[in-house]
């Protein structure tokens, strides 16, 4: 007889594969402003593939608090979530348990979340193997991968304040 264990793994940064996170600005639909934008994903590229890395990401996120498909969480309102965003000159890094993750952001991206304060931060369980990072991502297939519904609904979404170390 085999039975299966509901005990789950101690999580592993190295079950994440390649994370990457990539910043973009654009436009938010309830205003019309620019919204400074950050995607969280793995490249799927571990021996467990997209579903090892989907795995370790929810996991990842349930430890941070931030749940999938849920409601959007309002770092602000929320002053002991352990998921901070500082921008320091061109870089965004975001802090989660187990780990950092930071990437270059744009000059648009820093005017919008200086402005704003926060930025919108979706964190996905769906691997994206073609967003390589240090690539050049279009638009239009930024567009089709993090406004896909199954990203969205694969994803914690977040608002993050922005902090500096200029305080």
């Amino acid at each position: 007889m085999t039975s299966t264990s509901s005990e789950q793994r101690a999580f592993q940064a190295s079950d994440l594969g390649t994370l990457a996170v990539l910043a973009w600005s654009g436009e938010h639909p309830e205003d019309q402003k620019d919204m400074a934008f950050l995607l969280a994903y793995s490249l799927g590229d571990t021996e467990g593939g997209p579903e090892g890395t989907a795995e370790a990401m929810r996991a990842l996120l349930q430890d941070a608090g931030l749940p999938i498909g849920g409601p959007v969480v309002d770092g602000a309102r929320n002053p002991s979530l352990p998921v901070s965003l500082l921008v320091e000159s061109d870089q965004a890094v975001v802090t989660m348990p187990h780990l950092n993750a930071q990437c270059a952001a744009p000059p648009e991206w820093l005017a919008a979340v200086q402005q704003r304060g926060h930025a919108y931060f979706m964190a996905t369980t769906r691997a994206w193997p073609d967003g390589k990072p240090g690539e050049p991502v279009t638009e239009e297939i930024l567009s089709q991968f993090a406004g896909d519904e199954e990203t969205m609904l694969n994803a914690a979404h977040c608002l993050l304040p922005a902090r500096s170390l200029r305080g």
